[in-house]
Order: structure tokens, then sequence, then C-alpha cells
């Protein structure tokens, strides 16, 4: 199953273990952002979400 992934500044050490199990076609990083990104930035997780299925069209 495609998979889209976006991280925060805080989670970037998750990259080898999300390839190793998923089938990983979308990879977004933040620089800004913490653990609770759709509160504290939902424009740019709203953003990524659509990137994300328009590549599945």
């Amino acid at each position: 199953m495609p998979t889209g992934v976006l991280v925060s500044g805080q989670d970037l050490t998750i990259q080898p273990w999300a390839e190793r199990d998923h089938h990983i076609v979308h990879w977004t990083e933040l620089d800004k952002g913490g653990r609770f990104l759709a509160m504290e930035a939902p424009e740019l997780l709203v953003d990524d979400v659509r990137t994300f299925f328009r590549k599945l069209r």
C-alpha cells in the first residue's frame, strides 16, 4: 500500500524503520513543528496530504 510520511524536525530518525516496513511514495521533512503538528501548523499538514493524494491519481 502506498504510504506518505510527514515528519517534523523532532522525528527525523524514523526514516530507516518506515522504509523497511512500508512502501513509501511520499516523504516530507519539515524544519518546524513538533509532535502536535496538526494543531501547530494545520496548513502545512493539509498541503502535504493534498500533495500525497495528487500523486496517487
